[in-house]
């Protein structure tokens, strides 16, 4: 259960971190699925020939479970609302880092998008949107399945970020946007997203965010997945008190009272 402490963090801050989130073993079973998917041999770095290796969605049982244990489900409920987001039945995709010497062209800063424009391929992740009202996506989640070090191609968080990402998204209501200039948010603090296997960023879904290369010697096992919302953000008319963390955070920054 996330303390008054933690939600308070997450509001202001934009993340809150829970190590053990899910057990070490269930991240070894995955991590063995994992790697013989990569082709490559655990035990021989004369294997690791990408920097990054793309593996698509995983359903597996190890998976499921991991995404669905009491501590994660209870915190979904603090941070989003009971009976507001729906269980994840995958984890989406795994960016398997693997040590590398120079950078590998996706480490950019941004805010994952949400929704297809109304003339928009589906498919075409470049054009999707994102609003104010984070319309179809509950939370950001960084799921790590090996530890994590400083080296270890953690994620980097700008904290706070999602406050600025609020008032950028305000003014286009609910159309939203499929791109903006993220550079007032470069004076924000940077931290890492560091941990044992089994722990769990929960991020808000207007997180600042990059990847980086890996400097460490082993691969990095990290998913990615956001937490899907079953009933939409409200950020008006709503009961003294009822505003869940994600809404109070978007309030917040727009300058509305605390409630």
């Amino acid at each position: 259960m996330l303390t008054e402490d933690q939600i308070n963090q997450f509001i202001n801050e934009g993340f809150v971190k829970l190590e053990g989130a899910f057990s070490t073993e269930l991240a070894r079973h995955c991590r063995d699925i994992l790697w013989a998917d990569t082709g490559c041999d655990p035990n021989d770095a004369s294997t690791w020939k990408e920097a990054v290796v793309w593996l698509w969605d995983y359903d597996q049982e190890p998976f499921v479970e991991s995404a669905n244990t009491p501590a994660l489900h209870e915190a979904f409920n603090q941070l989003v609302g009971e009976g507001r987001w729906e269980p994840r039945y995958s984890l989406g995709t795994f960016p398997v880092r693997f040590p590398a010497a120079s950078d590998t062209g996706d480490t950019g800063w941004h805010v994952d998008a949400s929704f297809p424009g109304p003339d928009a391929d589906s498919d075409d992740f470049a054009s999707w949107r994102l609003n104010v009202y984070s319309r179809d996506r509950a939370l950001l989640m960084l799921f790590l399945f090996s530890d994590v070090g400083p080296l270890d191609a953690p994620t980097r968080i700008r904290v706070g970020s999602h406050q600025e990402v609020a008032r950028i998204l305000a003014p286009a209501g609910d159309a939203g946007l499929s791109s903006f200039d993220l550079s007032a948010t470069e004076q924000c603090e940077e931290v890492l997203a560091t941990g044992p296997a089994g722990t769990v960023y929960l991020c808000h879904p207007f997180l600042v965010h990059a990847a980086q290369v890996n400097q460490g010697v082993a691969p990095r096992f990290m998913a990615q997945p956001p937490l899907y919302l079953e009933e939409p953000y409200q950020l008006e008319g709503k009961e003294e008190g009822s505003y869940v963390p994600v809404e109070e955070a978007i309030r917040r920054a727009l300058g509305k009272p605390h409630v």
